[in-house]
Protein backbone atom coordinates (compact mmCIF):
# COMPACT_ATOMS: atom_id res chain seq x y z
CA UNK A 1 0.00 0.00 0.00
CA UNK A 2 3.11 2.28 0.74
CA UNK A 3 4.33 1.80 -2.53
CA UNK A 4 1.04 1.63 -4.56
CA UNK A 5 0.59 5.07 -2.92
CA UNK A 6 3.85 6.73 -3.35
CA UNK A 7 3.26 5.39 -7.05
CA UNK A 8 -0.16 6.87 -7.42
CA UNK A 9 -0.72 9.94 -5.02
CA UNK A 10 -4.17 8.96 -4.25
CA UNK A 11 -5.27 9.87 -0.67
CA UNK A 12 -5.79 6.80 0.26
CA UNK A 13 -4.88 2.79 -0.52
CA UNK A 14 -6.00 -0.70 1.20
CA UNK A 15 -5.55 -3.77 0.50
CA UNK A 16 -9.28 -5.62 0.48
CA UNK A 17 -9.20 -9.31 1.42
CA UNK A 18 -12.21 -11.57 0.42
CA UNK A 19 -12.73 -14.55 2.98
CA UNK A 20 -14.36 -18.14 2.01
CA UNK A 21 -18.44 -16.99 2.58
CA UNK A 22 -17.00 -13.88 -0.66
CA UNK A 23 -17.12 -10.82 2.29
CA UNK A 24 -14.05 -9.04 2.34
CA UNK A 25 -11.77 -7.40 5.15
CA UNK A 26 -9.32 -4.13 5.05
CA UNK A 27 -6.35 -6.29 5.62
CA UNK A 28 -3.63 -3.12 5.41
CA UNK A 29 -4.20 0.50 4.39
CA UNK A 30 -2.12 4.01 3.73
CA UNK A 31 -3.80 7.09 4.14
CA UNK A 32 -3.94 11.07 4.91
CA UNK A 33 -3.28 11.83 8.45
CA UNK A 34 -7.28 13.44 8.89
CA UNK A 35 -9.32 10.35 7.06
CA UNK A 36 -11.19 8.10 9.10
CA UNK A 37 -9.53 4.63 9.34
CA UNK A 38 -10.60 1.57 7.60
CA UNK A 39 -8.10 -1.25 8.59
CA UNK A 40 -9.76 -4.24 9.85
CA UNK A 41 -13.16 -2.86 8.77
CA UNK A 42 -15.83 -6.18 7.68
CA UNK A 43 -17.83 -5.46 4.26
CA UNK A 44 -20.54 -8.01 2.98
CA UNK A 45 -20.13 -9.88 -0.14
CA UNK A 46 -22.59 -7.80 -1.83
CA UNK A 47 -20.88 -4.92 -1.77
CA UNK A 48 -18.66 -6.43 -4.73
CA UNK A 49 -21.32 -8.44 -7.07
CA UNK A 50 -20.47 -11.36 -8.76
CA UNK A 51 -20.85 -9.79 -11.78
CA UNK A 52 -18.01 -6.91 -10.71
CA UNK A 53 -15.88 -10.09 -9.63
CA UNK A 54 -16.25 -11.92 -12.90
CA UNK A 55 -15.48 -8.14 -14.58
CA UNK A 56 -12.51 -7.88 -12.66
CA UNK A 57 -11.00 -11.30 -13.64
CA UNK A 58 -10.95 -9.54 -17.67
CA UNK A 59 -10.55 -6.10 -16.49
CA UNK A 60 -7.96 -6.11 -13.57
CA UNK A 61 -7.73 -2.26 -13.61
CA UNK A 62 -10.97 0.15 -12.77
CA UNK A 63 -10.68 4.06 -12.59
CA UNK A 64 -13.24 6.48 -11.58
CA UNK A 65 -12.11 9.95 -12.08
CA UNK A 66 -14.95 11.53 -11.07
CA UNK A 67 -17.92 9.33 -9.39
CA UNK A 68 -20.16 13.02 -9.36
CA UNK A 69 -19.92 13.25 -13.29
CA UNK A 70 -22.84 13.05 -15.51
CA UNK A 71 -22.63 10.01 -17.69
CA UNK A 72 -22.67 10.98 -21.05
CA UNK A 73 -25.28 8.53 -23.27
CA UNK A 74 -23.45 6.13 -25.82
CA UNK A 75 -25.39 6.60 -29.49
CA UNK A 76 -24.81 2.70 -30.87
CA UNK A 77 -25.05 2.79 -34.76
CA UNK A 78 -28.19 1.12 -36.16
CA UNK A 79 -26.20 -1.21 -38.39
CA UNK A 80 -23.96 -2.77 -35.54
CA UNK A 81 -25.61 -6.42 -35.45
CA UNK A 82 -24.73 -6.57 -31.93
CA UNK A 83 -24.64 -4.19 -28.58
CA UNK A 84 -21.67 -2.24 -28.08
CA UNK A 85 -19.41 -4.02 -25.08
CA UNK A 86 -17.87 -1.63 -22.63
CA UNK A 87 -16.39 -3.92 -20.08
CA UNK A 88 -12.59 -2.90 -20.87
CA UNK A 89 -13.42 0.76 -21.55
CA UNK A 90 -12.02 3.07 -19.04
CA UNK A 91 -14.75 5.51 -19.69
CA UNK A 92 -17.79 3.25 -18.62
CA UNK A 93 -19.67 5.24 -16.48
CA UNK A 94 -19.95 3.72 -12.82
CA UNK A 95 -23.27 2.25 -11.94
CA UNK A 96 -25.45 4.67 -10.30
CA UNK A 97 -25.66 2.45 -6.80
CA UNK A 98 -21.77 2.48 -6.73
CA UNK A 99 -21.59 6.19 -7.09
CA UNK A 100 -23.75 6.63 -4.22
CA UNK A 101 -21.79 4.23 -2.35
CA UNK A 102 -18.57 5.96 -2.93
CA UNK A 103 -20.02 9.53 -1.94
CA UNK A 104 -21.17 7.83 0.97
CA UNK A 105 -17.42 6.96 1.79
CA UNK A 106 -16.67 10.77 1.17
CA UNK A 107 -14.38 9.35 -2.19
CA UNK A 108 -14.97 11.04 -5.15
CA UNK A 109 -12.55 9.12 -7.25
CA UNK A 110 -10.86 5.62 -7.58
CA UNK A 111 -8.93 3.14 -8.77
CA UNK A 112 -9.57 -0.59 -7.87
CA UNK A 113 -6.88 -3.20 -9.09
CA UNK A 114 -7.91 -6.92 -8.72
CA UNK A 115 -5.13 -9.53 -7.22
CA UNK A 116 -5.42 -12.40 -9.17
CA UNK A 117 -3.83 -16.07 -7.88
CA UNK A 118 -3.80 -19.56 -8.56
CA UNK A 119 -7.93 -21.32 -8.07
CA UNK A 120 -5.96 -24.98 -8.46
CA UNK A 121 -8.51 -27.95 -7.63
CA UNK A 122 -11.23 -25.42 -5.94
CA UNK A 123 -11.73 -23.60 -9.07
CA UNK A 124 -12.62 -27.06 -11.20
CA UNK A 125 -9.79 -26.85 -13.18
CA UNK A 126 -6.08 -26.30 -12.58
CA UNK A 127 -5.41 -23.47 -14.77
CA UNK A 128 -8.11 -21.28 -13.45
CA UNK A 129 -8.15 -18.07 -11.81
CA UNK A 130 -9.16 -17.08 -8.30
CA UNK A 131 -10.02 -13.62 -7.20
CA UNK A 132 -7.90 -13.11 -3.91
CA UNK A 133 -9.00 -9.35 -3.25
CA UNK A 134 -8.57 -5.04 -4.01
CA UNK A 135 -5.95 -3.10 -4.26
CA UNK A 136 -8.33 -0.17 -3.74
CA UNK A 137 -7.34 4.03 -4.26
CA UNK A 138 -9.54 6.62 -3.33
CA UNK A 139 -9.35 10.27 -3.08
CA UNK A 140 -11.70 12.67 -2.18
CA UNK A 141 -11.85 14.84 -5.10
CA UNK A 142 -11.96 14.05 -8.90
CA UNK A 143 -8.35 12.60 -9.99
CA UNK A 144 -7.38 10.61 -13.35
CA UNK A 145 -4.30 8.85 -13.78
CA UNK A 146 -2.85 8.50 -17.08
CA UNK A 147 -2.77 5.17 -18.88
CA UNK A 148 0.95 4.37 -18.36
CA UNK A 149 0.90 4.88 -14.76
CA UNK A 150 -2.05 2.44 -14.79
CA UNK A 151 -0.36 -0.14 -16.91
CA UNK A 152 2.25 -0.20 -13.89
CA UNK A 153 -0.50 -0.54 -11.49
CA UNK A 154 -1.66 -3.82 -13.11
CA UNK A 155 2.20 -4.75 -13.79
CA UNK A 156 2.47 -4.63 -9.35
CA UNK A 157 -0.69 -6.47 -9.43
CA UNK A 158 0.53 -9.14 -10.80
CA UNK A 159 3.81 -9.41 -9.74
CA UNK A 160 2.31 -9.16 -5.96
CA UNK A 161 -0.15 -12.06 -7.56
CA UNK A 162 2.65 -13.94 -7.73
CA UNK A 163 4.52 -13.50 -4.57
CA UNK A 164 1.17 -14.20 -3.17
CA UNK A 165 0.36 -17.52 -4.81
CA UNK A 166 4.14 -18.76 -4.04
CA UNK A 167 3.61 -17.88 -0.29
CA UNK A 168 0.46 -19.44 -0.02
CA UNK A 169 1.87 -22.04 -1.83
CA UNK A 170 4.68 -22.59 0.10
CA UNK A 171 2.66 -22.84 3.59
CA UNK A 172 -0.07 -25.30 2.42
CA UNK A 173 3.07 -27.88 1.14
CA UNK A 174 4.77 -26.88 4.88
CA UNK A 175 1.07 -27.73 6.23
CA UNK A 176 0.70 -30.80 4.38
CA UNK A 177 4.14 -32.00 5.42
CA UNK A 178 3.90 -31.70 9.07
CA UNK A 179 0.39 -33.43 8.84
CA UNK A 180 1.66 -36.11 6.49
CA UNK A 181 5.12 -36.61 9.15
CA UNK A 182 2.48 -36.65 12.51
CA UNK A 183 0.23 -39.07 10.35
CA UNK A 184 3.14 -41.43 10.17
CA UNK A 185 4.01 -41.49 13.46
CA UNK A 186 0.46 -42.03 14.55
CA UNK A 187 0.69 -45.20 12.22
CA UNK A 188 3.93 -46.25 13.44
CA UNK A 189 2.70 -46.28 17.40
CA UNK A 190 -0.71 -47.82 16.44
CA UNK A 191 1.40 -50.60 15.15
CA UNK A 192 3.83 -51.04 18.10
CA UNK A 193 1.30 -50.06 20.88
CA UNK A 194 -2.37 -50.22 21.39
CA UNK A 195 -3.85 -47.38 19.87
CA UNK A 196 -4.13 -45.98 23.18
CA UNK A 197 -0.71 -44.44 22.33
CA UNK A 198 -2.11 -42.13 19.77
CA UNK A 199 -3.55 -40.36 23.00
CA UNK A 200 -1.29 -41.15 25.96
CA UNK A 201 2.45 -40.31 23.77
CA UNK A 202 4.01 -37.50 21.84
CA UNK A 203 2.78 -36.60 19.26
CA UNK A 204 -0.55 -37.13 19.57
CA UNK A 205 -3.75 -37.15 17.75
CA UNK A 206 -4.53 -33.37 18.81
CA UNK A 207 -1.36 -32.43 16.66
CA UNK A 208 -2.79 -33.84 13.56
CA UNK A 209 -5.85 -31.19 13.78
CA UNK A 210 -5.74 -28.01 15.23
CA UNK A 211 -8.63 -28.35 18.21
CA UNK A 212 -9.46 -27.70 21.72
CA UNK A 213 -9.01 -31.25 22.69
CA UNK A 214 -9.39 -34.99 21.49
CA UNK A 215 -10.20 -38.30 22.65
CA UNK A 216 -10.30 -41.33 21.97
CA UNK A 217 -13.33 -43.83 22.95
CA UNK A 218 -11.92 -47.43 22.31
CA UNK A 219 -13.38 -50.85 23.81
CA UNK A 220 -15.99 -48.63 25.69
CA UNK A 221 -13.20 -46.89 27.79
CA UNK A 222 -12.39 -42.95 27.61
CA UNK A 223 -9.28 -41.13 27.07
CA UNK A 224 -9.46 -37.15 26.92
CA UNK A 225 -6.83 -34.86 25.81
CA UNK A 226 -7.35 -31.37 26.53
CA UNK A 227 -11.19 -29.38 26.49
CA UNK A 228 -13.39 -32.39 25.91
CA UNK A 229 -17.00 -33.65 27.01
CA UNK A 230 -17.16 -35.70 30.35
CA UNK A 231 -17.42 -39.47 29.99
CA UNK A 232 -20.78 -39.57 30.32
CA UNK A 233 -21.70 -36.56 27.74
CA UNK A 234 -19.03 -38.79 25.43
CA UNK A 235 -20.99 -41.85 25.77
CA UNK A 236 -24.11 -39.89 24.80
CA UNK A 237 -22.80 -38.36 21.65
CA UNK A 238 -22.04 -42.11 20.69
CA UNK A 239 -25.30 -42.90 21.06
CA UNK A 240 -26.45 -40.14 19.19
CA UNK A 241 -23.66 -41.22 16.33
CA UNK A 242 -24.90 -44.96 16.30
CA UNK A 243 -28.39 -43.71 15.77
CA UNK A 244 -28.23 -40.91 12.92
CA UNK A 245 -25.19 -41.77 11.65
CA UNK A 246 -24.83 -45.32 11.86
CA UNK A 247 -23.88 -46.02 8.28
CA UNK A 248 -21.00 -43.16 7.83
CA UNK A 249 -17.12 -43.82 8.16
CA UNK A 250 -17.06 -40.06 10.04
CA UNK A 251 -18.23 -37.02 10.92
CA UNK A 252 -17.85 -33.10 10.87
CA UNK A 253 -19.19 -30.66 11.83
CA UNK A 254 -18.97 -26.39 12.98
CA UNK A 255 -21.94 -27.16 15.48
CA UNK A 256 -22.85 -29.95 17.57
CA UNK A 257 -26.53 -27.83 17.49
CA UNK A 258 -26.69 -27.10 13.84
CA UNK A 259 -25.77 -31.31 13.35
CA UNK A 260 -28.95 -31.73 15.41
CA UNK A 261 -27.30 -33.26 18.84
CA UNK A 262 -30.52 -32.47 21.09
CA UNK A 263 -28.03 -32.24 23.90
CA UNK A 264 -26.04 -29.73 23.02
CA UNK A 265 -26.49 -26.99 25.15
CA UNK A 266 -25.44 -29.12 28.10
CA UNK A 267 -21.70 -29.20 26.58
CA UNK A 268 -21.44 -24.93 27.21
CA UNK A 269 -18.84 -22.81 25.18
CA UNK A 270 -16.25 -25.99 26.18
CA UNK A 271 -17.57 -27.94 23.32
CA UNK A 272 -19.38 -26.83 20.09
CA UNK A 273 -17.65 -28.26 16.71
CA UNK A 274 -16.73 -32.27 16.38
CA UNK A 275 -15.05 -34.31 13.67
CA UNK A 276 -15.27 -37.77 14.34
CA UNK A 277 -13.60 -41.43 12.70
CA UNK A 278 -14.86 -44.22 13.06
CA UNK A 279 -12.33 -46.94 13.90
CA UNK A 280 -15.03 -49.67 13.88
CA UNK A 281 -18.77 -49.58 14.51
CA UNK A 282 -18.31 -48.90 18.10
CA UNK A 283 -14.61 -47.44 18.52
CA UNK A 284 -14.13 -43.91 17.45
CA UNK A 285 -11.86 -40.83 17.22
CA UNK A 286 -13.20 -37.64 17.98
CA UNK A 287 -11.49 -33.84 17.98
CA UNK A 288 -13.28 -30.55 19.44
CA UNK A 289 -13.57 -26.94 18.88
CA UNK A 290 -14.78 -25.02 21.59
CA UNK A 291 -17.09 -22.10 20.92
CA UNK A 292 -15.09 -19.05 19.30
CA UNK A 293 -16.97 -15.53 19.96
CA UNK A 294 -15.18 -12.93 17.68
CA UNK A 295 -16.29 -9.16 17.31
CA UNK A 296 -16.73 -8.06 13.62
CA UNK A 297 -16.46 -4.49 13.07
CA UNK A 298 -18.73 -4.15 9.66
CA UNK A 299 -18.20 -0.91 7.40
CA UNK A 300 -20.98 1.08 5.97
CA UNK A 301 -23.35 1.31 9.30
CA UNK A 302 -23.37 2.90 12.78
CA UNK A 303 -23.37 0.36 15.11
CA UNK A 304 -23.88 1.01 19.01
CA UNK A 305 -20.86 0.59 20.87
CA UNK A 306 -22.19 -2.16 22.68
CA UNK A 307 -23.76 -4.11 19.33
CA UNK A 308 -21.75 -7.10 18.56
CA UNK A 309 -21.82 -9.15 15.45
Amino acid sequence: VNHVRELTGYHRVMVYKFHEDEHGEVVAENKRDDLEPYMGLHYPATDIPQASRFLFKQNRVRMIADCRATPVRVIQDENLMQPLCLVGSTLRAPHGCHAQYMANMGSIASLAMAVIINGGEEEGTKNSMKLWGLVVCHHTSPRCIPFPLRYACEFLMQAFGLQLNMELQLASQMSEKHILSTQTLLCDMILRDSPTGIVTQSPSIMDLVKCDGAALYYHGKYWPLGVTPSESQIKDIVEWLLATHGDSTGLSTDSLADAGYPSAASLGDAVCGMAVAYITSRDFLFWFRSHTAKEVKWGGAKHHPEDKD
